[in-house]
């Protein structure tokens, strides 16, 4: 063979051992991406849902809707909150509550949440946000058993954004509900009413 077509075969296969190469690890870059992205899905310390717009509120914030994260810990579990869509600039307040809608049952305030320019927001608490999450008053001003609450529900902290808004169609004042620190908030803005009333979300996340 010519000494020119040699080296043309060997710069001919020196090139398709490259590209052979180049796309084995390519294959196993995605292999290993995608069990990873496997891996995280499946682990069973980590609990996510979602948070769907309360009753009224797709008319005034078409696009309210937010994500929850329940990271198990050892002592106690991390919960993150992410929330999009809603009045921009303003502050909001989360519940773990007995049932997603009115009238709510026990309601236990965990942290305010507020939003930046385009109406997203987020926040991490850290308590106990499981299965065996409940609260009692064996006495005192009020009397009642150990009872859970499995459901999250999020709250306008003022009263006059939803109702200058367009929320409350039909009300000439602001709704005003004690879901604040003051006890002077708004109407409910998200809550967890895509699971049943008695099997909210954080009875999925074990201890």
């Amino acid at each position: 063979m010519h000494l020119f077509s040699r080296k043309k075969v060997v710069l001919l296969f020196s090139f398709l051992a490259l590209v052979a190469i180049v796309g084995a690890f390519a294959v196993s870059a995605v292999a290993l991406r995608h069990t990873a992205n496997a891996a995280a899905a499946a682990d069973p310390n980590v609990v996510k849902f979602d948070l769907v717009a309360s009753p009224g509120i797709t008319a005034c914030l078409p696009k309210a809707h937010g994500s929850a994260s329940i990271v198990r810990l050892p002592e106690n579990d991390n919960m993150n909150i992410s929330v999009e869509g809603l009045a921009p600039n303003n502050e909001y307040a989360l519940f773990v509550i007995q049932v997603p809608n009115k009238p709510f049952g026990i309601s236990w305030y965990q942290s305010d949440l507020v939003t930046d320019g385009n109406g997203n927001g987020s926040v991490v608490v850290r308590g106990i946000f499981n299965v065996e999450t409940f609260s009692v008053s064996p006495g005192g001003s009020a009397t009642f058993a150990p009872t859970h609450q499995y459901h999250l529900g999020l709250w306008f902290a003022d009263p006059q954004v939803p109702f200058d808004l367009g929320c409350e169609p039909g009300a000439t004042s602001p709704t005003i509900t004690p879901f604040d620190g003051d006890q002077q908030a708004g109407i409910q803005v998200l809550n967890t009413s895509n699971f049943p009333d008695n099997a909210g979300p954080l009875s999925q996340v074990k201890p």
